[in-house]
């Protein structure tokens, strides 16, 4: 397969996708949403930005299975898979708070090999291909090169249900508010993994995620140069569905914080 293609393509998919997403958002009625669960809304935008992807996706590699947050489809692949959140920050968007986006991911054998987050509001399209560079809108991109917590800037995600772990989370945000130059909390954990992969971020936590969440952020930070791991330092993230993503110079600093609390 050529990836470079491949992403190139899903690229363009995406954009179109993009354009309607940006349509919706001027004229989009709050009374519209519905609740899947405690505080995880959804939005007919999401749903027909998924069908659109889906559409366009599958004529790129017709076998290919797909996990998607909306679950407008079900079908299980073989070799390739294509992981889908339509519209990562549903919740900024529905409130018109512009930070949301699409992240489109595709894994063969159970590896990521293209991975793209396109943020709609600064029109950034960040992207990676397996063999290739991580780049934001063609030009190269990079984690940071600041060496401890005192000189970074860190990002993670408030959990909106299951609480059990909340008072953890709570004295780990407080002791890295305390070591860093600040925490920020966007509310879509795709952005802030490409954030960290461009070196706005130093470091992102956050756990309760799903696949579709982070299932191109990550891979889009590990080819920027960067690490990514599970809360106990393994790389058992996906299942776990706990991400650490780092510059690769905070991980030690930041998984003894963590393993203090979880």
């Amino acid at each position: 397969m050529n990836y470079e293609l491949i992403c190139n393509k899903v690229i363009s998919i995406v954009k179109l996708t993009g354009n309607f997403i940006r349509k919706e958002a001027l004229q989009f009625d709050v009374q519209k949403i519905e609740y899947k669960g405690l505080n995880d809304m959804v939005s007919y935008v999401d749903k027909t930005a998924e069908q659109k992807l889906v559409q366009n996706l599958e004529k790129l590699i017709p076998d290919a299975g797909f996990i998607t947050e909306e679950k407008t489809i079900n079908r299980t692949g073989k070799t390739y898979t294509w992981i889908i959140d339509p519209l990562d920050g549903t919740t900024n968007f529905i409130h018109g708070i512009p930070a949301y986006g699409i992240s489109v991911a595709l894994y063969e054998d159970g590896l990521p090999v293209i991975g793209v987050v396109y943020e709609l509001n600064r029109g950034e399209m960040f992207y990676s291909f397996k063999g290739g560079l991580a780049f934001m809108n063609k030009k190269e991109i990079k984690v940071s090169v600041n060496p401890d917590l005192g000189s970074s800037l860190l990002a993670t995600g408030f959990p909106y249900y299951q609480f059990d772990k909340q008072e953890k989370y709570l004295k780990l945000l407080a002791e890295m508010m305390q070591k860093s130059h600040g925490v920020r909390r966007i509310g879509a954990a795709a952005i802030d993994l490409v954030y960290t992969a461009c070196g706005r971020f130093d470091a992102f936590f956050e756990y309760n995620l799903q696949q579709w969440d982070f299932a191109a952020g990550c891979f889009i930070v590990q080819q920027a140069g960067g690490e990514v791991y599970d809360f106990s330092g393994g790389n058992d993230y996906f299942e776990k569905r706990e991400i650490l993503a780092t510059n690769g110079k905070l991980t030690a600093e930041m998984l003894t914080a963590i393993k203090q609390y979880f």
